[in-house]
């Protein structure tokens, strides 16, 4: 039964699955496990990295498309909410309309993207995607009057979904039973999901074509594949489950802006987060969300606590200033590349496969 869950793409590990296991739990119970409105945002923000990493590993590490675009629907996604609840009210209806416009629009623009632009090679199809996102940034932030430009826009959930609706007199384990509780939990079903039908999707036979694809592009064609029909309907898939993750993150946050869903940044930090967890194996997009929100959320803090433990040595404590924590964020990258130039997860499998080799030779 699990085995047919996960389409039949086992860790292959077991300190992977211990690993896999762990971040299951830790989100499944973490509103109890870590109580605090930080911890909960840091671990709604988790869920919401895992669909939208994992849907750009479909593009990147199973294609072999590199595309700076794909915050653009990352962004649609999260407008499409943000300005829907914004325009009609925060009504079921309101926000059901908006998810499905903006998933209609991420359809159209990944379409038209792919069947202009996949034709072109690798950096220049890169570039297209960066000036197409570019100027969809830039759009979003003067069409004030629409999008609410730079400051963005605020608006409001179905009661069923505000902090303010309780659903018990009582605090359950310590932990209210609020609306912003439910909201947590559908993140959570929803991450699950998605993550299980890319799981299916990437084990499917049309993701063994891509897989092909990647490898070399000119030995599928000549068995007869059309390449760009492949790459254009993983284009596709990409944008949207990326728009999904961008919805999922405007009703956690019930505001969205340029600087939110649509910033280079965030573009920057998926990619990290793919070389981090491994290309082409969605477990490596649950690991390597946890371990780069985790340390982008609490690096500060831990350095904080540093350079006060270090106050008697005034280098050390300038070193360990909590305003040097990018710089402690990208040590701790490049030594995760040099350590794990595969990631995380192609790491941990090469082990485990040397292992069964060895004690199969045995």
């Amino acid at each position: 039964m699990l085995n047919r869950l996960l389409s039949n793409d086992r860790p292959a590990s077991r300190t992977l699955t211990l690993m896999l296991l762990a971040v299951l739990v830790g989100l499944a119970f973490a509103p109890f496990l870590f109580p605090g409105v930080k911890a909960l945002g840091v671990a709604a923000k988790v869920l919401v990295f895992i669909v939208l990493v994992a849907s750009f590993d479909l593009l990147l590490g199973y294609t072999g498309i590199v595309s700076f675009a794909h915050t653009m629907f990352f962004g649609i996604g999260a407008y499409g909410i943000a300005i829907a609840a914004n325009t009609w009210g925060p009504t079921w209806g309101a926000i059901g309309l908006g998810f499905a416009l903006s998933l209609a629009l991420s359809l159209l623009l990944s379409l038209v993207i792919g069947l202009f632009s996949l034709r072109v090679r690798a950096i220049f199809f890169a570039m297209i995607t960066l000036a197409v996102a570019a100027a969809f940034q830039t759009l979003a932030s003067q069409l004030s009057d629409f999008t609410g430009g730079e400051d963005g826009l605020s608006f409001k959930l179905p009661a069923l979904l505000l902090p303010s609706t309780e659903f018990a007199d009582e605090p359950f384990l310590g932990v209210s039973l609020d609306g912003r509780l439910l909201t947590y939990y559908l993140l959570f079903v929803a991450a699950l999901g998605l993550l299980l039908a890319l799981l299916r999707i990437v084990n499917s036979p049309f993701g063994r074509v891509l897989q092909a694809i990647r490898e070399n592009e000119f030995r599928a064609e000549a068995i007869g594949y059309r390449v760009v029909v492949y790459r254009t309907l993983s284009s596709v898939l990409s944008a949207l489950f990326a728009c999904v993750a961008g919805a999922m993150l405007a009703l956690w946050l019930r505001y969205n802006g340029p600087d939110t869903s649509l910033s280079f940044e965030i573009m920057m930090d998926v990619l990290l987060i793919v070389v981090i967890g491994g290309m082409g194996t969605l477990y490596g997009a649950a690991i390597g969300s946890v371990l780069f929100v985790v340390a982008q959320s609490y690096l500060q803090d831990l350095l904080r606590l540093g350079s006060e433990a270090a106050s008697g040595l005034p280098w050390l404590a300038a070193l360990l200033s909590p305003d040097r924590w990018l710089l402690w964020l990208g040590l701790l990258f490049v030594l995760s590349v040099y350590h794990f130039p595969t990631g995380v997860v192609g790491r941990l499998r090469l082990g485990a496969a040397l292992r069964a080799l060895k004690s199969g030779r045995a």
